[in-house]
């Protein structure tokens, strides 16, 4: 696992850092993709999108990246599209959120014991970040990961988000195969798998509700 911030402090080594700055330069495509939407949608958030929840929560769920009329739009993850729909709900049926969602960052919800942050923190084109993106953005999600100091499970929506997780984890995709409801023991961690609550998944029946809901059911047995 990544050094933690204290031990970082401690070693006289800067501190880990856990999103990405507002003009982040890491990523050229990115970059260009995100100017591009500020000129287009000034209003809009535009910038890498930061984890919501509290560090010291005991579940962090992993998505793949800000959508373009979600986060990118909101600032929040999962907040303004179909998947944030989804996901909120069942953290609310679940108990890891409190409130009511209303798809837009005022809204009051919060979340209990719970973190989301992203594999990739900027909106790619498409949807589609590329490898190198997700390399490249792999050592902010491994930040938050080494700083989280109560976590026990993590959620991994989709295989791109199982993926990029392996790594901080220092798992061998042969250790631990992606698959719908699958849970893989790492050290001190469980990391559970769901196919990710995108409305195309929803629609063609890759992932139902009760598909989804079964994951976080598993979760709040694991943590009780």
């Amino acid at each position: 696992m990544t050094t933690s911030r204290s031990e970082a402090v401690r070693s006289g080594r800067p501190p880990l850092t856990l999103v990405p700055n507002r003009d982040c330069p890491l990523c050229p495509r990115l970059v260009a993709f995100r100017e591009a939407n500020r000129a287009r949608e000034p209003l809009w958030h535009n910038a890498p999108v930061a984890p919501f929840g509290d560090i010291k929560a005991r579940l962090l769920i992993v998505g793949l990246a800000p959508g373009m009329q979600g986060a990118n739009r909101t600032g929040r993850p999962f907040t303004g599209d179909y998947a944030g729909d989804l996901l909120y709900a069942t953290l609310l049926e679940y108990g890891f959120a409190r409130g009511t969602y209303q798809a837009r960052p005022d809204d009051g919800l919060r979340l209990v014991d719970c973190r989301i942050a992203n594999a990739v923190h900027c909106v790619p084109p498409q949807n589609k970040p590329l490898p190198v993106e997700i390399n490249t953005c792999r050592q902010f999600l491994a930040a938050n990961l080494a700083t989280m100091p109560n976590l026990r499970a993590i959620v991994a929506l989709g295989r791109i988000a199982h993926d990029t997780v392996l790594k901080p984890l220092n798992l061998k995709a042969s250790q631990a195969p992606f698959g719908h409801g699958a849970v893989h023991q790492a050290g001190a961690f469980k990391l559970y798998d769901s196919y990710h609550c995108s409305r195309y998944n929803t629609n063609t029946g890759v992932l139902t509700p009760d598909m989804f809901r079964s994951v976080f059911a598993k979760v709040k047995a694991g943590l009780d």
